[in-house]
């Protein structure tokens, strides 16, 4: 469990590192330079991440979910479908994220390590969890899991997709995101069907939610 202190601290570090990671890349050289810009201790800044690249990203990706529902609570949901609220948010998220487009793709980079595929699947799993609960849904059931299964897919694909789009305000990565949650809504008939013969089948994400 982070502290709040800790979080604050990884928070500064993470912005004062992202104007140097597209060169440096996410490693301890990176970190170390954003500490001294700070008056941080290296010692402290190198504490705060004690497995170096793999807490960088980690903690870069939480950066970006905290932003991203911030900006959600700011935004008015009331009168929008559950589809609109999923393309608001990953539309803000990119939006976050517009200006270090290097950094996450050098952050891709290290998740797709092997070592490092449990972490990249929980952080995923952490970002559209966050955006489920934050666009209302409140599933309790085996679609809990199906949905942050499915918006994973879509927000995995809609990154990729966003890294190369050079459309103005990335509009093409909208219309990407609008194009797959408008294919997922003609299928949630055939979804609902096979929910209740999935019941009682084990579910990768399952060991992965957390206790609300």
């Amino acid at each position: 469990m982070r502290s709040p202190y800790a979080e604050r601290e990884q928070d500064r570090l993470i912005e004062a590192m992202l104007p140097d990671v597209p060169f440096d890349g996410w490693s301890y050289h990176t970190l170390r330079v954003a500490a001294r810009r700070l008056g941080i201790g290296q010692g402290e800044a190198v504490a705060l991440f004690p497995r170096g690249g793999a807490d960088l990203v980690a903690a870069f990706s939480r950066w970006a979910d905290r932003r991203t529902l911030e900006r959600l609570e700011g935004a008015e949901l009331d009168e929008l479908r559950l589809s609109a609220r999923i393309a608001l948010a990953a539309r803000l998220r990119f939006e976050i994220l517009a200006p270090y487009r290097e950094a996450v793709r050098r952050g891709l980079s290290v998740l797709s390590l092997p070592q490092n595929a449990p972490l990249a699947l929980r952080l995923l799993y952490e970002t559209v969890d966050g955006i489920w609960y934050a666009a209302g849904d409140t599933a309790t059931d085996f679609s809990f899991y199906t949905k942050r299964a499915t918006l994973a897919g879509l927000l995995a694909g809609a990154t990729l997709y966003w890294l190369d789009d050079r459309s103005p305000g990335s509009t093409d990565t909208q219309a990407f995101v609008e194009r797959r949650l408008a294919d997922l809504h003609r299928i949630t008939g055939l979804r609902q069907r096979i929910e209740a013969a999935a019941e009682r089948m084990p579910h990768p994400f399952r060991v992965l939610r957390p206790s609300r």
